[in-house]
């Protein structure tokens, strides 16, 4: 596969949001970075973790019209696409919790039905708009533990399906789940930690990332797929690289746009140039953008702004 120069864009954007000219000019924004691949994200939900219905809530889920919308402005400018549909609970539990607690098949069968009718709604939109990638699912490591039930979401999904189908798993998960031969791509959330709290320089990174990148070679041998990193990223904020999937602010840690930007430059160094490696969908671009000179007011994921939109660029534009 060729190199996937990708980002993230418009995660959690809610009805209404993707259709704007704002969205449009996010997106362009995003692009002139040198991408050629964008991810977009669908939001639908379930009520707890143990719960067995799937749904698209008024409000916070994308429009079909919008998810069409946003797939054809990226191809527009130029962009192939990954549409990620992505479940998540509002009691507020991580989606890698859906579980449930019993020996018998049962809740499994009724869960596992639910899901492959939302996959299968949305593979059947990507195949309607020329959707280059599917994401059939995204750190759901207690879905992706039930072995037959996956490989029949996946057989499923093929039916109605030709482009490149992608599962991504959580960092740590690489070998857990014996299936994940049946999918072309396998995507890791590789917020792996790659600094100490004595020690966040690009060399400590670098030696970290080489670590990782051992683990992530092995997944491909073991399992004879290309590897992609279908999450990454770390906030402005001194030490998240200790913790690059924490999303919660700490007021006590300064604002670090070089140790976020270093995270950038480090990743790629040690990845770029791994043969079974595809390439990058970076966490996360908002769909609408503050001014420029407020960008650099937050400690979030994103890197409109800040240093490591710099650090992306030279990357994408001059590899």
């Amino acid at each position: 596969m060729e190199m996937i120069k990708g980002y993230t864009w418009g995660f959690y954007s809610g009805t209404g949001r993707f259709m704007t000219k704002e969205a449009e000019a996010s997106m362009e924004r995003l692009a002139s970075n040198g991408l050629n691949w964008i991810c977009i994200p669908v939001n639908c939900f379930q009520e707890t973790f143990y719960s067995l219905n799937i749904f698209s809530l008024f409000g916070r889920t994308q429009t079909d019209e919008e998810v069409r919308f946003a797939i054809r402005k990226a191809k527009g400018l130029g962009l192939k696409v990954c549409l990620k549909p992505m479940v998540d609970c509002l009691d507020r539990s991580w989606r890698a919790r859906i579980n449930f607690p019993t020996e018998t098949d049962d809740y499994w069968k009724k869960w596992f039905a639910s899901y492959t009718r939302f996959m299968l709604y949305y593979a059947a939109l990507a195949e309607s708009e020329g959707v280059e990638m599917l994401c059939t699912g995204c750190e759901m490591a207690g879905m992706d533990s039930q072995t037959r039930h996956c490989e029949e979401l996946i057989e499923a999904v093929r039916k109605v399906y030709t482009g490149t189908i992608m599962h991504n798993i959580n960092h740590g998960d690489e070998f857990r789940f014996r299936w994940l031969d049946k999918v072309d791509v396998i995507g890791i959330s590789a917020y792996y930690p790659v600094s100490t709290p004595e020690d966040n320089s690009k060399q400590m990174m670098l030696k970290k990332w080489a670590e990782h990148r051992d683990r992530v070679r092995a997944c491909h041998e073991h399992f004879g797929k290309p590897i992609m990193f279908a999450e990454i990223g770390v906030r402005n904020e001194r030490g998240c690289t200790m913790y690059p999937w924490d999303f919660h602010y700490r007021d006590d840690k300064p604002f670090d746009e070089q140790e976020q930007a270093d995270f950038y430059e480090t990743a790629m160094q040690t990845m770029w140039d791994e043969p079974y490696f595809c390439g990058f969908f970076w966490w996360d671009w908002k769909a609408t953008l503050p001014p420029e000179e407020k960008a650099r007011e937050n400690k979030d994921f994103t890197i409109y702004g800040k240093k490591a939109e710099q650090v992306l660029r030279d990357w994408y534009k001059n590899k």
